[in-house]
């Protein structure tokens, strides 16, 4: 059985999940942590949940997602994984945090590896994640989907009530809403675990949120 462990980090209020199961290997989504304390956070509850983080997974290369993948880096070895899409995000982030967020970022962050595709999987633990690809919010926007446990992490995809901006480099309100219609697919008891605000699930939004339709 999977243990989500959520932390709401950066001014964004973004959400950084610690995934694991009962073999102790886990994966962290989207590790936005900014300050110090942020990032400290998580790396001492994965140590003190005796955890070893074996993915940093991105679902998709805006830097709030990613503010915390150099202290991953440091403390797991770990490079985070996006989709090729967002390579001009993950490739140049100080010039990402200037332009669209009007901050001056004052560290490096490691690039990574830009591969994940349309049903790979990633396989952790005594779990496999399906990666879905939801362009729209970004050109390299991902969810991940466990079939086993029926939850879905849909970073800015699809949030409760709402859906993420298309209105950045990349992004495309028709894509999105074909994304969302793939994501509709899936059964009405998908917990979803977006990349802001609380859980839901598909079922809620689609008969709650004006952008679902199935």
């Amino acid at each position: 059985m999977l243990k989500i462990q959520t932390f709401e980090v950066n001014p964004l209020q973004e959400n950084c999940y610690v995934v694991s199961d009962e073999t102790k290997e886990c994966v962290i989504i989207d590790c936005g942590a900014l300050t110090e304390s942020e990032q400290n956070a998580i790396i001492d509850y994965v140590k003190e949940e005796g955890l070893t983080p074996v993915h940093n997974l991105g679902t998709h290369g805006h830097l709030d997602h990613h503010f915390g993948d150099a202290a991953l880096l440091a403390a797991f070895n770990l490079q985070p994984e996006v989709a090729e899409g967002d390579a001009v995000f993950m490739n140049n982030p100080k010039q990402a945090a200037a332009q669209m967020l009007g901050m001056e970022l004052e560290h490096n962050l490691p690039a990574g590896n830009l591969k994940l595709a349309e049903s790979q999987t990633i396989p952790f633990g005594s779990h496999i994640f399906k990666i879905i690809r939801t362009p729209g919010h970004s050109g390299g926007s991902v969810c991940f989907y466990c079939a086993e446990e029926n939850v879905l992490f849909t970073g800015d995809t699809l949030f409760k009530g709402s859906i993420g901006r298309t209105d950045f480099p990349g992004g495309s309100m028709f894509q999105i809403i074909s994304s969302l219609r793939e994501l509709a697919q899936l059964p009405d008891t998908t917990v979803v675990c977006p990349g802001h605000g609380p859980q839901t699930s598909i079922g809620f939004e689609l008969a709650h949120n004006p952008y679902m339709d199935r």
